[in-house]
């Protein structure tokens, strides 16, 4: 198939850890895939065969099996896979097929490893084990290197079975590990000796090859926490060897995670992803609290936190447009589901309610509409059941207004960007955070390049985009204190979301509005400008800083309220914290502030 080089870095712009590269360097990784088709069932590639770059989903599903079948992972679009070959020893330790028409993009091995050591973020997404600050991470973004607890005790394949169970007893482990030299070719657990030795009257002389599970799954030390973790719980076992290029170095037990006793994210994911009712989704998003509290307490960076929170929201999103489906049957044209606001931004914290929207192909009918109208409402009546509620602004793929063909859309766009009155202005504003979740992402792609560019280029409107950002100020009061809430039910408190986080979200959007960047990521747009020299490196450094602090505060807040047994909202009242961080909380909104005069005057924006 004839490769569009102008659809894919648009498309890489939405996908992480690819929308953190500059520009050029967006253009020239996007030069280097090569695309793939593959039919329904077709498979990708096998267990044992080398391994030649990693593979991005770019429309369809995929899923990931062990060597014995099982399934490991299914995977959608903007999904990765593949990399845990490279990184083992160039070969494939899993088989991946696809479950129907899908279309794949492969980066070459050798660009995916300059990635690696060129950029922190492709290290830290394909090597997670470490939160983004270095701080230790939670129990499903470390590295399972660090969750062996003991060097690996093994036997070899001739010793008998009477001899493997002594060594177990003696060592207090419930699983030996069967090697040929260094070579991992079996395990043998408590459970084989009770029901293959004992139930069956074989001879305990016998050698322990006769009863091993021989190939059994494995994990490689720079594998991630909720690898193993889901792989256990999948398919109901407790012992899973961790091996680095061919050589056995441990094996992670279900005992490891009671002892870590964390809540993993990829848990989450798996579960939303694979739940058959609303209930069940449901009962799923409930544990995002919990999940929160975890991440938080655990160190983890702000940024991490909101991603993996999002990612839960997107699976959902995901699994609610298939149930959407079952019901109603396949749509008649292809459709684009796509999320604003914070989960377009991918920044969900604790509190969230659901902004999105549709698009669909130019070729639907009227009759057509009634099917996605239906859709959009499932689809948005199991959000809000999940507790993303609806939108109080009715930002929703229900208001037929936001569900419509790409040429409406498009419309609608140039007319905000031709009259930019504050209804265009806030309309635009929470267009521009636009995120494909689920569907045919090729029908934003030129939309999005085009709306992106006709917007750069009109002054006036980039004038007046600023003049709106600049509305929401920090709560930066007279002598050093802050400007608290004066009356209400939030009286003497700070809006972290609306006085902190917002107004370095929308400086983020003005940056990337004028350097014409496709990300909607905050921090990405952060790092844009500055590699771009919209803003000053000190000037970015500065705001980066600012914002963490503000967010961290924010997510520390919404964890507190949770262990306190009530709901996490964005309210905090400065006596919340000391006086260190009051401090620092407080010059991290005068950062903010100067930003904002800075983007005004420069632009001769009004306030």
């Amino acid at each position: 198939m004839e490769q569009d080089a102008s659809q894919i870095p648009a498309f890489l712009e939405t996908v992480h850890p690819y929308d953190s590269l500059p520009r050029d360097e967006m253009v020239r990784v996007a030069a280097s895939f090569s695309r793939r088709h593959y039919e329904d069932a077709a498979v990708i590639y096998a267990v044992g065969e080398p391994m030649t770059g990693i593979y991005l989903i770019l429309e369809g599903s995929v899923e990931v099996l062990e060597p014995s079948g099982g399934l490991v992972s299914l995977l959608g679009p903007r999904n990765s896979f593949g990399e845990r070959g490279l990184m083992r020893d160039g070969m494939a330790v899993t088989t991946a097929r696809a479950t129907e028409g899908t279309e794949i993009l492969m980066l070459p091995e050798a660009e995916f490893r300059r990635l690696i050591a060129t950029y922190p973020a492709f290290e830290r997404f394909f090597h997670r084990g470490r939160s983004a600050d270095n701080r230790p991470a939670d129990i499903s973004t470390r590295k399972v290197g660090d969750l062996i607890a003991r060097a690996p005790i093994s036997v070899s394949p001739g010793t008998s079975i009477r001899a493997a169970a002594g060594i177990m007893r003696d060592a207090h482990i419930s699983c030996v590990a069967v090697v040929e030299g260094e070579r991992l070719v079996g395990i043998v657990t408590a459970r084989d000796f009770t029901g293959k030795v004992l139930a069956e009257g074989m001879d305990p002389d016998a050698p322990v090859s006769a009863v091993m599970a021989r190939d059994p799954m494995v994990l490689t030390p720079d594998s991630l926490g909720s690898d193993a973790l889901n792989r256990m719980l999948e398919h109901r076992i407790g012992h899973l060897p961790v091996v680095d290029q061919g050589k056995l170095v441990g094996m992670i037990t279900q005992t490891d995670f009671v002892r870590f006793q964390a809540v993993s994210s990829a848990l989450l994911v798996r579960d939303a992803a694979t739940a058959q009712t609303v209930e069940e989704l449901a009962e799923n998003t409930a544990r995002i609290p919990r999940l929160l509290v975890q991440l938080v307490g655990g160190g983890t960076a702000h940024e991490v936190v909101t991603r993996l929170i999002t990612d839960i929201a997107d699976t959902v999103t995901r699994r609610l447009l298939a149930m959407a489906e079952a019901r109603l049957g396949p749509a008649p044209v292809p459709y684009l589901w796509l999320a604003c606001g914070s989960q377009g931004r991918q920044e969900q914290t604790g509190v969230s309610d659901q902004d999105n929207c549709l698009m669909i192909d130019d070729a639907a009918t009227d009759a057509d509409m009634a099917y996605f109208a239906a859709l959009a409402k499932i689809v948005s009546d199991g959000l809000h059941a999940c507790g993303y509620v609806y939108c109080p602004g009715d930002m929703m793929a229900t208001n037929p207004q936001w569900c419509q063909p790409v040429r409406v859309w498009r419309a609608y766009f140039r007319r905000w960007v031709a009259t930019p009155d504050p209804m265009a202005q806030m309309l635009a504003s929470v267009m521009f955070d636009l995120r494909p979740i689920g569907g045919a992402a090729s029908l934003y792609a030129d939309l999005q390049a085009e709306v992106l560019d006709m917007a750069t280029k009109n002054s006036i409107f980039v004038a007046h985009m600023i003049a709106n950002s600049l509305k929401h100020t920090p709560p930066l009061g007279l002598l050093r204190g802050f400007a608290t809430i004066r009356s209400g039910e939030h009286k003497n408190h700070i809006d972290l979301k609306m006085n902190g986080v917002v107004p370095v979200v929308d400086l983020g959007r003005i940056y990337a509005l004028i350097g014409a960047f496709g990300v909607a990521n905050t921090r990405a747009r952060l790092a844009a400008a500055a590699e771009a020299g919209v803003i000053s490196a000190s000037g970015a450094r500065d705001l980066v800083e600012a914002y963490d602090m503000i967010a961290e505060t924010r997510l520390e807040h919404q964890a507190r309220r949770v262990k306190a047994g009530e709901k996490p909202d964005n309210f905090i009242a400065p006596s919340e914290v000391s006086d260190f961080e009051r401090s620092h909380l407080r010059d991290a909104f005068v950062v903010v502030r100067t930003m904002q005069s800075a983007v005004g005057s420069s632009r001769g924006a009004r306030n």
